[in-house]
């Protein structure tokens, strides 16, 4: 068996409490891990939704709480990136010797590759989703606009993440491992600019997470595929083998992770496009009243 040593580290720096904690609470058992049925992630995504545009109401009448919140927010940001930080590791650690052993393809297909400790990460990941839902109350606290695209995307992962770990789908580590380093990296970022710390990686953030979502959808199409081609024509030489998963979860990964593609391409050219614009044409100005000077 391969040695774990972030994982072993891990496990001692836990309370002797949580150690011991009830096995729903590390492994999925629909009903008893807390949030696993459908009906009590939909309630909490509700919850939050009527918190969160409720709030903004409320704050119509108010002063933004920014100068307040800066440390608060600081400390959540950096909670995030390095929480973030620790799981990819974690993850990485129990998926890579299964990589190596066996192939990429049985990595992301195999029933194997769903192993019992990836199944504590999937869970914790997905509790994570619940925990950055906390972003939007500080934007909302803060009188920050309430963009489609950040409540679409914090919703919709949240439910994503619940799809996945309910049609034990074994490509699932891929698009976690990504979307965790991509966190890493974000929220350093926000907890930088929290402290008013100037940091030029706005743009590498959005490019990155562009990145990813390619990267998520040539290997989730990939498995999607083989798959649906495996259970048509049995295995042929355009199909690899079976990819372990139910279809239902299959389906919501390509459809979702689709719409991030497309929703996060439209926001770089809308705000990238739109400040090379605005640069230009200050440039040109400039350059219109040192003429008119001369």
């Amino acid at each position: 068996m391969p040695s774990t040593p972030i994982y072993d580290a891990t496990l001692a720096l836990l309370p002797a409490s949580l150690r011991a904690a009830p096995l729903a609470l590390y492994s999925w058992q629909p009903g008893a891990t807390p949030l696993s049925t459908a009906t009590g992630a939909a309630a909490t995504i509700a919850a939050w939704l009527a918190l969160i545009f409720g709030g903004r109401e409320a704050m119509r009448s108010r002063d933004a709480f920014s100068k307040s919140l800066k440390w608060p927010f600081f400390v959540h940001n950096v909670l995030l990136s390095a929480g973030s930080g620790l799981l990819l590791a974690l993850m990485l650690e129990e998926i890579l010797p299964i990589w190596r052993r066996n192939g990429f393809f049985y990595a992301i297909c195999g029933e194997g590759a769903w192993t019992s400790h990836l199944e504590t990460f999937y869970i914790i990941n997905y509790y994570f989703k619940y925990y950055e839902l906390v972003d939007t109350v500080f934007l909302v606290l803060k009188k920050k606009p309430l963009a489609f695209l950040h409540v679409y995307h914090h919703s919709a992962t949240a439910l994503l993440c619940f799809s996945q770990l309910h049609g034990k789908t074994s490509v699932s580590w891929v698009v976690i491992c990504l979307n965790l380093f991509v966190h890493l990296i974000m929220y350093a970022y926000y907890a930088l600019t929290a402290i008013k710390v100037r940091c030029p990686w706005k743009r590498i953030v959005t490019t990155t997470q562009i990145i990813q979502f390619v990267l998520d959808l040539g290997v989730v199409f990939f498995a999607s595929f083989t798959h649906f081609a495996y259970k048509r024509f049995g295995k042929t030489r355009f199909t690899c083998g079976d990819c372990a998963g139910k279809e239902y979860a299959a389906i919501a990964g390509c459809a979702v992770l689709s719409s991030y593609l497309f929703l996060f391409i439209a926001f770089y050219q809308r705000t990238y496009s739109k400040a090379k614009a605005q640069k230009s044409a200050a440039a040109k100005r400039e350059k219109q009243a040192s003429l008119k000077a001369q």
